[in-house]
């Protein structure tokens, strides 16, 4: 059963929801986070209090929406258009993300959000 979500970056909010898979659910144990964010392209990313290697979900190919975890980075990823790596509209993350959940409304709002100080990611 999905997990729902409120993703708040700047004086943007959207709703979302993480899967049901372990990873996403250890994510979600540690909810509330509200840290300053990175960006890359479209996409938002900030370290998370959780470590993990790649799972059966680890992919490079993620669609604008989804919310992913970067290993490499114990850092949670959200797409929200295309990034340095793309040759499209599609975001490309610089390599494999699990796949935690997605945005359920429109992505491509956070691009409002760019420069924000802070993003909060809390259960709903």
């Amino acid at each position: 059963m999905p997990i729902p979500i409120k993703i708040t970056a700047g004086s943007v909010s959207l709703s979302a929801e993480l899967d049901d898979t372990a990873l996403a659910k250890s994510v979600a144990a540690k909810l509330p986070i509200e840290t300053t964010p990175s960006e890359w392209g479209d996409e938002f990313y900030f370290g998370i209090p959780v470590r993990s290697d790649l799972d059966e979900t680890a992919t490079k190919k993620v669609k604008v929406g989804d919310i992913g975890f970067w290993p490499p980075g114990n850092a949670m990823a959200i797409f929200f258009g295309p990034t340095p790596m793309s040759s499209g509209a599609d975001p490309v993350p610089a390599s494999a993300v699990c796949l935690l959940g997605r945005i359920t409304g429109d992505a491509t709002l956070l691009k409002q959000a760019r420069g924000a100080r802070t993003i909060r990611i809390e259960k709903t």
